[in-house]
């Protein structure tokens, strides 16, 4: 149930992360354009990037809550869980139960032969998500790693 409750406020966190870190992006690119905005651009980047990572991971948990609430509504229809028949009737006739993982976003179907399935999340969120994040990382890096430059290059030499 703790687990449920923190993954509801990832949720709505990330809800208003997304166009928070958005509109940041957007005001340090436009602030870019006076100066030398390298460093400001590469900002940007990072906060774009940042904000792409928040909102695709956002859609697939959202779409992994709809298929949790579904597996998780009993009555006549529950046989075979209602998200495992995506993978097909065959398969999920076998379906026992289900695990949920929320980093990676993942909804298995768990067989009685052993082994499982995916479904519910689509293939593209996790890797997406994951490649946004490394660039806003690298981004943001590279961004402070300029900033520190331009100000050792601006600071008036030291006489011992």
């Amino acid at each position: 149930m703790l687990e449920l409750f923190a993954f509801i406020f990832v949720l709505l966190a990330g809800l208003v992360a997304a166009p928070v870190l958005t509109i940041l992006g957007i005001r340090t690119l436009v602030r870019s354009g006076r100066g030398d905005g390298r460093p400001d651009r590469r900002r940007a980047a990072a906060l774009l990037s940042a904000a792409g990572a928040v909102a695709v991971y956002v859609w697939g948990a959202l779409l992994l809550s709809v298929a949790v609430l579904t597996a998780d509504d009993s009555g006549t229809d529950a046989f075979p869980i209602r998200p495992c028949r995506e993978g097909g009737i065959e398969r999920a006739e076998k379906v026992v139960d289900y695990r949920v993982s929320y980093l990676p976003l993942r909804f298995t179907c768990v067989r009685s032969t052993g082994g499982g399935y995916t479904v519910a999340v689509p293939g593209y969120v996790n890797p997406t998500a994951g490649v946004l994040a490394l660039t806003a990382a690298t981004c943001a890096v590279s961004a402070a790693a300029a900033v520190r430059r331009t100000a050792r290059a601006q600071s008036p030499a030291r006489t011992p």
